[in-house]
């Protein structure tokens, strides 16, 4: 590791002004569980931290349209014994128990979570699919981004280098219901080879909305728009999950699975988060 600056900045404003718009080796820090790391193998050699720590923004509360609206300095472990999430969104607070382990999840947050950009994350496929938004604080003041767009590509986002996520917003989860599973080739707390998450709004026998966002199987998480379409409208009955998941899908192979075997765990877990969600909805 090299020798590097640390800054710890008492305000937003401060912390922005911080940061360096041309200089990617000015990082902000807020938990560190992945930067410290990647400091450690020799990834990164950031010139200087600015560390978010005395930021307040670790906050969980409801807005006055029923959503969620989480600060980006919100410990993930914070996040999932949250009574009003537990209550209102169980899909998320399902999704952190089994991401990593209780000291990782003490010390991650929410906004750094999402600001690593690794596609093989389990949070990001389930708020894309909640439909979530995050608010982006820069020098030009603030601006609002579904939580699909934040991630371009394999640690790679669509922050700029002086902006910081500074809250998630997740709409009310309503009449609609949700699931995300994961396969994972060691631990059940490991990198997930796969992870798939379905939200759906159902009337009766038919689905009159569906998200459908994979992660671990591309460079970011990937809605499988055509899956969406094909559900939408439709009676559920076995022949149109067969549909759905015989959709060809565009997989890259990493240390967790070859291409090939992907694909056939997206098939076989698409089904499986279906059925979840199906029975969340009862």
């Amino acid at each position: 590791m090299t020798p590097f600056e640390l800054t710890e900045p008492r305000s937003l404003r401060e912390a922005i002004a911080s940061l360096d718009a041309k200089d990617p080796s000015v990082r902000p820090i807020s938990g560190g569980t992945a930067l410290m790391l990647m400091m450690k193998a020799g990834v990164l050699r950031p010139s200087r931290l600015v560390s978010l720590g005395k930021l307040d923004l670790a906050r969980i509360e409801t807005g006055p349209h029923g959503e969620l609206r989480v600060g980006a300095m919100t410990p993930l472990g914070a996040l999932e014994r949250s009574p009003p999430v537990q209550r209102g969104w169980p899909v998320i607070a399902r999704t952190l128990r089994t991401l990593s382990n209780v000291r990782v999840r003490n010390v991650a947050t929410v906004g750094g979570h999402l600001a690593h950009a690794d596609p093989h994350m389990d949070l990001p496929p389930v708020l894309s699919a909640l439909g979530a938004r995050v608010t982006i604080a820069g020098p030009a003041g603030e601006r609002s981004v579904p939580v699909e767009e934040i991630s371009t590509g394999y640690l790679e986002t669509s922050l700029r280098l002086d902006e910081l996520i500074t809250r998630l917003e997740v709409p009310p989860l309503g009449r609609r219901s949700a699931a995300y599973l994961k396969c994972t080739t060691r631990s059940a707390d490991d990198w997930p080879a796969v992870g798939v998450a379905v939200v759906l709004l159902l009337e009766k026998d038919f689905i009159r909305e569906a998200g459908v966002v994979i992660s671990a199987a591309t460079d970011k998480p990937t809605r499988l728009a055509a899956v969406e379409e094909i559900l939408r409208g439709r009676k559920i009955e076995e022949k149109l999950l067969d549909e759905a998941a015989a959709q060809e899908v565009k997989v890259e192979s990493d240390l967790h699975g070859s291409a090939a075997y992907k694909k056939q765990l997206i098939r076989v877990y698409l089904r499986r988060a279906f059925h979840e969600a199906r029975a969340q909805s009862r």
